[in-house]
């Protein structure tokens, strides 16, 4: 076999674009496996980040940022509360004057006006913006717990 290609070789001129279109294809081979590793890698990489997501979601399953990675604000509920050193929240009671003195002092201390880090003040608001959305969301729940205590009491007009 081998001896028939160098015969074909030897009776044929070689062509001189032969080689350009030699080095083309493998360009292309190579690039499509790098590609296709690449993609590869982030299909896994996704479907673990989705895997560890379901599973926080089963561990608390009422914290339904868990899922989004923290709602509007994108920080959980547990990384406000370190990054204002605030107690988390138990049974849905949060210290509301607490968690204001702590984001007046610490969004003051990073002013960059005064040498602070801009991302570190930007970190303090989403924190304080995460912690008065869980505060929202216990108001709501405490009235309606105070609205099935006392009955059901539709509001027919607005003035009454």
């Amino acid at each position: 076999m081998v001896s028939s290609i160098l015969e074909y070789l030897n009776t044929k001129p070689l062509d001189p674009s032969l080689p350009a279109h030699r080095l083309i294809t493998q360009v292309v081979i190579v690039g499509s496996r790098i590609i296709g590793r690449s993609f590869a890698a982030a299909y896994r990489q996704a479907q673990a980040s989705s895997q560890y997501a379901r599973a926080q979601a089963k561990l608390n399953p009422e914290d339904r940022t868990a899922i989004r990675g923290g709602g509007a604000s994108g920080i959980t509920l547990q990384e406000a509360c370190k990054i204002l050193n605030v107690k988390p929240p138990k049974e849905g009671k949060l210290n509301p004057e607490e968690v204001v003195e702590r984001y007046k002092r610490l969004f003051d201390a990073n002013d960059p006006k005064k040498g602070g880090s801009f991302y570190l003040q930007s970190k303090v608001v989403r924190a304080k913006e995460r912690l008065d959305a869980e505060l929202g969301k216990a108001a709501e729940r405490m009235e309606a717990e105070e609205s099935m205590k006392e009955g059901f009491k539709p509001k027919i007009y607005k003035d009454r």
